[in-house]
């Protein structure tokens, strides 16, 4: 590996951290971005005043789980970047001891244990407002004064996985323990589809990643490796982003700071090891139930 590159899972290489955190020892990942600031428009009218990241899948709201996946791999601070009709997102974890009084008072204890316990103790949620929503990057940028100078992950609800373990976040978390490199969750998408995800370009080794294209045209996608809505990022993304232009749609891309970043060789890929289910749309949100109430013998 050539200077800037980042060491692989099995340390055949020093680290090489960005700029600012030479010198310093690497911080763990404690912290996970939620965008969840969007409209929902697929949903309608459902999401009309309901926001789509508590629609359920069965008994549990798509926000939750990924909330679940953080927590498992270690993060303890949770920082929802929401919008205008997004409050019932706070108030979902937030405590509700009216709620949890009027369960044990009908002897329903395992409902209000239930109830108490979706976030467990010591985990913190901070929630920063998306004025205006102009691309997944900046929605990230928006939670910058939350992350600070720390490494951080992001991760879209819409995204629903299932795993084995602690699951696909920890696997993230693990890589960047590794290497201080940013990490990309990708699975394989044959055939046209892969126009519709960030398409990493394969750098020299095994892992590592040389550019990532946000939305190729099938012709010219560099790969059929995809990038799905799970990362782990170093700071100095948000210098990244605060410089960039509008990109694919006009908007913010993260694509396009994670490419930066990329040409730079500080970037690597982690295979899914699991399923995904794309509950932005309604045919995945249903194939998600299904499979949820399939896996727990509900059907």
């Amino acid at each position: 590996m050539g200077a800037g590159m980042c060491e692989d899972s099995r340390g055949r290489e020093a680290p090489v951290f960005p700029e600012g955190q030479k010198g310093r020892s690497m911080k763990p990942v404690r912290k996970a971005v939620f965008p969840v600031a969007g409209f929902g428009t697929r949903f309608l009218p459902a999401t009309k005043a309901m926001p789509k990241e508590l629609l359920p899948i069965v008994d549990k709201p798509l926000i939750q789980y990924a909330a679940e996946e953080a927590i498992a791999a270690g993060i303890d601070t949770l920082v929802f970047v929401t919008g205008r009709n997004k409050r019932a997102i706070e108030d979902h974890f937030d405590s509700n001891q009216e709620l949890e009084a009027a369960l044990r008072a009908k002897g329903k204890s395992d409902q209000a244990d239930m109830v108490h316990s979706i976030l467990p103790d010591g985990v913190e949620c901070i929630f920063v407002r998306q004025p205006e929503q102009l691309g997944l990057g900046h929605a990230v940028l928006c939670a910058e004064r939350a992350v600070g100078q720390d490494p951080f992950a992001v991760l879209l609800a819409d995204d629903f996985l299932t795993y084995e373990g602690a699951g696909i976040t920890a696997d993230l978390v693990k890589g960047y323990a590794a290497s201080g490199c940013t990490q990309l969750s990708v699975m394989e998408v044959d055939g046209a589809d892969i126009s519709k995800y960030g398409v990493v370009k394969p750098g020299a080794a095994e892992g590592s990643v040389a550019g990532l294209i946000e939305k190729p045209v099938f012709e010219e996608a560099p790969s059929n490796l995809a990038s799905i809505g799970r990362y782990v990022l170093t700071p100095d993304i948000f210098d990244m982003l605060r410089g960039q232009k509008p990109g694919a749609g006009g908007e913010i891309q993260l694509a396009d700071a994670i490419n930066t970043q990329a040409s730079a060789g500080r970037v690597q890929a982690v295979p899914l090891s699991g399923r995904r289910f794309d509950c932005g749309s309604v045919k995945g949100f249903l194939e998600a139930i299904m499979h949820v109430a399939n896996r727990d013998g509900l059907v």
